[in-house]
């Protein structure tokens, strides 16, 4: 994607989580609300205890499972007084303390942030932005979803944070969504996590990232990395130009 396309991106991300376009986020945070349930425990494994689809004061610190996934990183949900200071209130939760569902097998490691960081399960990409029956399925040429239907054809770093800042809330145990929310924290989140992607100093990671998930979800879409067929028409339209950028250099020399 073009830089302007990023910026555009951005802007029409920074839009959902404004109240310009409260509709169509409210549908995310609606449908995350009840799907999110599902993504707790291995298929076929209960929820213990079971959380309401409707209710959400039982999320967030107040349960085992979703206090563990939000349990900022480099803190240890295990330790019951840590435990208790989170579900208390006492420890307060930034936005730009992330939590540990944003990592690959919840783990992180301190000596490495980068490893695994924002590549989890956890982020329903594909449910948001596309059918939300692929979540568990892989992506098939013959499905259209709704990245499709917006132009979309590579993930951005505006849709990922914007799809990790609806799971944190879907996570949460509190039942409105507002960027001024002081408890979730969420504009703060977000704008964290898009910080982080769109610092020059990161590319490189950043790429790799995009790199990855692009490929999850658009396994074939068209990038500068695929490697061209043999033979093909456009494999010999792009050997005569190198051809004869090769003899122009030449002829400059």
């Amino acid at each position: 994607m073009s830089v302007a396309g990023e910026e555009e991106d951005v802007i029409h991300v920074g839009e959902l989580m404004g109240k310009g376009a409260s509709g169509a986020r409210g549908d995310d945070t609606k449908t995350l609300k009840s799907a999110i349930l599902e993504w707790l425990v291995p298929r076929g494994q209960p929820l213990i205890p079971p959380l309401s689809r409707s209710i959400k004061s039982d999320r967030g610190f107040n349960h085992e499972v979703t206090g563990a996934l939000l349990c900022p990183a480099g803190l240890d949900w295990s330790n019951p007084e840590t435990k208790q200071s989170l579900k208390s209130g006492e420890t307060a939760v930034r936005g730009d303390q992330w939590p540990m569902f944003l990592y690959f097998g919840y783990v992180y490691d301190p000596e490495a942030p980068w490893q695994g960081l924002l590549r989890s399960k956890m982020l329903g990409f594909k449910h948001v932005f596309t059918s939300p029956s692929l979540v568990e399925k892989e992506p098939k040429a013959t499905r259209s979803g709704n990245v499709y239907l917006h132009g979309m054809k590579s993930v951005t770093k505006g849709s990922l944070a914007y799809i990790a800042t609806q799971v944190r809330f879907a996570l949460s145990s509190s039942s409105v969504f507002s960027c001024t929310d002081t408890v979730t924290d969420s504009e703060n989140f977000y704008h964290s996590i898009l910080d982080l992607l769109e610092d020059p100093d990161e590319i490189e990671e950043v790429t790799d990232l995009m790199t990855w998930w692009t490929r999850r979800i658009f396994p074939n879409s068209s990038s500068s990395d695929q490697s061209i067929s043999k033979n093909s028409a456009l494999s010999k339209i792009r050997e005569k130009r190198a051809a004869l950028r090769a003899r122009a250099d030449a002829n400059t020399d």
